[in-house]
């Protein structure tokens, strides 16, 4: 069953979501519901053509730090010094550049207007947060997402040279500042990097830890 929102600030229990993990449509994009539904693992996932859908999947594609896999030749780039990687410097570049990169099997985006005033705000409330990566000088590469907890919740990332998203997302990885990545969307390029499937509870179990 999908669930209509309206101004009330609630969601429904995540664990009614439809097979897909779609739970519900509507609502808005404020902080305190982003927030909200974070906290619930509930995330916005839509497009320019439709109202705001509400994801809440049933299995969990997620990367456990101390499982990263970082191959050999990655290791090199990393330790070659090659890429220069800062934090929250440029959080606004990083999404934009996360909404205009051309993404293969898709046609256009779905980091709306919207979603990036509603993240630029989170980002300015303390709660979302960018790794930017650099090279001579230039933005190469990076991710943005949101923190709850030990949780980071990966919303998006880029890359304009080989490896350079790799090393944001291991950067991060690196920080000791999270005990989860939350994926959300299966790729082959993360699950070669170690991420995997776990169950809602197991999630959620973590989530409010």
């Amino acid at each position: 069953m999908i669930f209509r929102l309206d101004k009330r600030l609630l969601f429904p229990d995540p664990s009614l979501a439809e097979e897909d993990g779609l739970l519900a449509v509507g609502g808005d994009l404020s902080v305190e519901r982003l927030l909200l539904a974070y906290q619930q693992g509930i995330f916005p996932w839509y497009g320019e053509e439709t109202p705001i859908l509400w994801y809440s999947p049933h299995e969990r594609f997620v990367l456990f730090p101390d499982e990263l896999k970082v191959s050999k030749s990655m290791r090199q780039v990393l330790n070659s010094g090659k890429f220069g990687v800062t934090t929250n410097q440029c959080f606004g570049d990083v999404l934009s550049t996360c909404a205009a990169v051309p993404r293969e099997g898709q046609d256009g985006t779905w980091i709306t207007e919207d979603m990036r005033r509603a993240y630029l705000k989170l980002h300015q409330e303390g709660y979302a947060h960018s790794y930017e990566v650099w090279q001579d000088g230039q933005l190469v590469g990076g991710l943005y997402g949101v923190a709850v907890g030990q949780v980071f919740c990966g919303e998006s990332m880029f890359s304009k040279v080989s490896n350079a998203s790799k090393t944001a997302l291991i950067t991060l990885c690196q920080s000791g500042l999270y005990r989860l990545i939350d994926c959300q969307v299966h790729t082959a390029h993360l699950e070669s990097m170690g991420a995997r499937f776990i169950s809602r509870d197991e999630y959620m179990g973590i989530l409010k830890s």
